[in-house]
């Protein structure tokens, strides 16, 4: 398999033979490229950094030094057949960080576009990880867990195996998360409890005075208003307009684990 002559590889690196490398890679000192790897254009790989085998990287990826990509799963159901890790491209993966692969075989572990994922940490097999979503320092998130695009996991948070994390949803620092989260909203505490909007991640999303104003009446309607759960869902359904309050209404209707009160 071809390594571009533009990308930079430091002597110090082990790159196996049937890698793929894109133009303009660069990989820094005495990291380590296993079999059946691909790194997409533009990637940087800072010391240390390990990419284990059927690990597949996009483009301009910048991954820092003593993170290891595709771990066999800590999962005692893995049988060390092969599965995937795929990420995709403008993601930014700090220090010290942990991924593994699939459980269970040709299953893949799935990183989206743009996601800041910080230091000393660990996705878990399986999960599938949205874009633009960012994952602060110490944050374990554990198997199967699904996270959609934009959500904030602060420092420190807990994700049980299964759960699933809305989109525009945050999380405050040392929750556990233990149900599921829907979008849009703010959660905080020892067992994960809805708290209100997150105002600020709403904002910057570019969301209006209009589709917030909405959001805050379905989440009166979902946790203030006393209604069985299929109630205000319909009440939302009749009463707020919008793409946000539809996916709200779908997100929950979905949910296998049941969503978080509050």
């Amino acid at each position: 398999m071809p390594v571009d002559p533009s990308a930079a590889i430091a002597p110090s690196a082990r790159v196996h033979a049937d890698v793929t490398i894109g133009p303009g890679v660069r990989i820094g000192e005495f990291c380590v490229i296993e079999s059946e790897v691909r790194i997409g254009r533009n990637c940087v790989l800072e010391p240390y950094v390990y990419a284990k085998r059927w690990t597949t990287l996009g483009e301009r990826n910048s991954i820092s030094a003593g993170t290891v990509l595709g771990t066999d799963p800590l999962d005692k159901n893995f049988t060390g057949e092969r599965s995937y890790l795929r990420i995709g491209n403008d993601n930014i993966i700090r220090e010290h960080y942990t991924i593994s692969r699939g459980t269970e075989p040709e299953s893949v572990t799935s990183i989206g576009d743009g996601n800041y994922i910080m230091t000393s940490g660990h996705i878990a097999h399986n999960c599938n990880i949205g874009n633009q979503t960012v994952i602060c320092s110490c944050a374990l998130v554990a198997g199967y867990v699904e996270v959609e695009d934009q959500a904030f996991i602060s420092g420190g948070v807990v994700v049980h195996q299964y759960s699933k994390i809305g989109r525009l949803a945050m999380i405050g620092g040392n929750t556990r998360v233990n149900s599921d989260v829907p979008p849009f909203f703010l959660y905080s505490g020892f067992n994960v409890e809805a708290k209100g909007l997150n105002l600020v991640g709403l904002k910057r999303a570019g969301l209006g005075p209009k589709q917030i104003a909405a959001l805050k009446i379905a989440y009166r309607l979902l946790y203030r208003s006393g209604l069985k759960l299929e109630e205000a869902l319909q009440r939302i359904e009749a009463e707020v307009a919008g793409p946000e309050a539809a996916h709200l209404v779908k997100f929950i209707r979905g949910s296998k684990r049941g969503i978080c009160r509050e």
